[in-house]
């Protein structure tokens, strides 16, 4: 197989009127296909069942982006035996073959790309950019895990020990649950999926409950691309009734997880018991974090301002590495804030389907505890913008500004997962440092100075997965960024990285005497 070198797949340019005219004519179109009705995939069946989720527009929550049967214990069993019969012939796949099929979902995701960022901005709220964004990682995960097991495939480099023939191969481990977030409902659950699929894995597929159309909508992709029956099976269904069922499954090797701290804390705990299983089962997880951006006084206030409201409000902080808390020296806080507090009511509320900066959340529990977090942070410090409902037919909130904020705080201390800084003044470097890392998290973080020895100083004391230098603490690139975190971030799986996929394989050493 012959390919050229990785690149990652660039942002569309919006400002750009023949992009604009495609994606105004993508919004037509996907918006003529809403409502529709989603089976289960089981072995290469469609099954349809008599309950079904409506998977709502955050932005507009009177339309139905599409229906999605719903799997019960029965048939959430079904799909751990179909992917288990599909293993035993997968697994000795060329891994060579096995990548072509991910570089060809990345051709057809290419030619379509409009379209996905559509599906994007009706089922998640999601704004052209961040769409756009959405889609590129994801053509960037199947593109980078291809040409990653390709390598992984090539003779390992071992010591030579004359009289014998050693070779080390990686091998996958079995059947894998993937449990996607709805934040980066096509990025993230396509290369979680595919990391697995690459290595020789088969995969039961339970998507978010509030992004399940783009999920089905990605298995028809993967059954276009030529996947054969029962590599993939596409299972929606509540946590409750299925969740535990397929993470505890004697036939489970691996759970892949992106999701909430608790969630992924209660699926450790579980797979922890043996459950009559010949393995310990291995546990991939990302499970958010409290980033910050700290702000050094040699920092230029503009720039170091920019950062912080990008990296705090881009996709209304519904990200993982969202910048949610600003650390500001003292020398240089009321100027950086002075610029957050304009920079931010520069930003409009609206429908994503108009590409306004801010769209909504993504559902009505977290509308209400986000809402519960704004009036938190407003008696924990001075709310300085927003603090309140934004108009709209749909789950609309203002983005908002809490300034000086104790770093012991709530909002110091617990993700939001909403629109939500906090603003905290630092006496000096060291003590900025400190309060960044006074948190159970630790995934991403930012810090603005032009002080070298300031720099180099974070470089080793700051507790962070992925830590950046002069910029956002968002946007991670595939390839670029390997992405994972610390402590209650999770496992610091490196996802984009060229560690991942260890994470779906076992390393098996066969050696021959001559």
């Amino acid at each position: 197989m012959t390919m050229v070198e990785y690149r990652n797949e660039p942002f569309t340019d919006f400002k750009q009127e023949h992009n604009r005219q495609a994606m105004l004519a993508a919004l037509e179109r996907v918006r003529a296909q809403l409502g529709r009705t989603y089976p289960l995939r089981i072995n290469g069946r469609e099954i349809m069942t008599d309950r079904r989720l409506a998977s709502i527009n955050p932005g507009q929550v009177k339309q139905i982006v599409g229906y999605v049967a719903q799997a019960d214990a029965h048939l959430a069993n079904q799909a751990i035996a179909a992917a288990d019969a599909a293993f035993r012939d997968w697994q000795h796949v060329d891994p060579e073959v096995r990548a072509g099929y991910l570089f060809k979902a990345a051709a057809i995701i290419r030619r379509r790309k409009f379209d996905f960022s559509a599906w994007l901005v009706y089922e998640v709220g999601k704004n052209w950019a961040e769409a756009d964004a959405d889609v590129a990682e994801a053509i960037d995960f199947l593109e980078f895990y291809g040409r990653e097991m390709i390598r992984l495939a090539q003779p390992q480099p071992l010591t030579p020990l004359p009289g014998e023939d050693n070779r080390l191969t990686y091998i996958p481990l079995g059947v894998g649950v993937v449990i996607p977030p709805w934040n980066f409902p096509l990025a993230i659950m396509a290369g979680m999926t595919c990391a697995a699929l690459v290595a020789g894995n088969t995969v039961v597929l339970k998507p978010a409950s509030t992004s399940p159309v783009i999920a089905a909508q990605f298995f028809e992709l993967m059954e276009e691309a030529g996947l054969p029956a029962g590599v993939l099976n596409f299972v929606p269904g509540s946590g409750g009734e299925i969740g535990d069922l397929l993470v505890d499954h004697p036939r489970t090797r691996f759970v892949s997880f992106t999701g909430s701290r608790d969630v992924g804390v209660r699926i450790n705990e579980r797979i922890a018991r043996p459950a009559g299983q010949i393995w310990i089962k291995r546990l991939i997880a990302e499970m958010g974090g409290k980033d910050g951006i700290v702000v050094d006084s040699s920092a230029d206030p503009e720039e170091a301002a920019e950062a912080i409201v990008t990296s705090a409000f881009g996709f209304q902080g519904q990200k993982c590495s969202a910048g949610s808390r600003a650390i500001i020296h003292q020398d240089l806080y009321e100027e950086v804030l002075g610029h957050i507090i304009e920079k931010t009511k520069q930003l409009t509320v609206g429908l994503p389907e108009e590409n306004h900066p801010i769209g909504p959340v993504i559902d009505e529990s977290a509308y209400n505890k986000i809402r519960e977090y704004m009036d938190i942070g407003a008696a924990e410090g001075h709310l300085v913008v927003g603090g309140d409902i934004a108009e709209g037919d749909g789950y609309y909130l203002q983005p908002t500004v809490i300034a000086d904020v104790l770093p012991e705080a709530r909002i110091m201390q617990e993700e939001i997962f909403g629109p939500v800084l906090a603003v905290c003044k630092a006496g000096d470097f060291k003590q900025a440092i400190d309060i960044f890392n006074n948190t159970e998290y630790g995934l991403t973080g930012s810090v603005f100075s032009r002080n070298r020895e300031h720099l180099e100083y974070a470089r080793r004391h700051m507790h962070c997965g992925n830590l950046y230098f002069n910029r956002k603490c968002t946007g991670a690139l595939v390839g670029v960024h390997p992405f994972g975190g610390f402590n209650m971030s999770g496992t610091d799986s490196k996802a984009g990285g060229r560690d991942y996929l260890l994470l779906f394989t076992q390393a098996k050493l066969v050696s021959e005497k001559w």
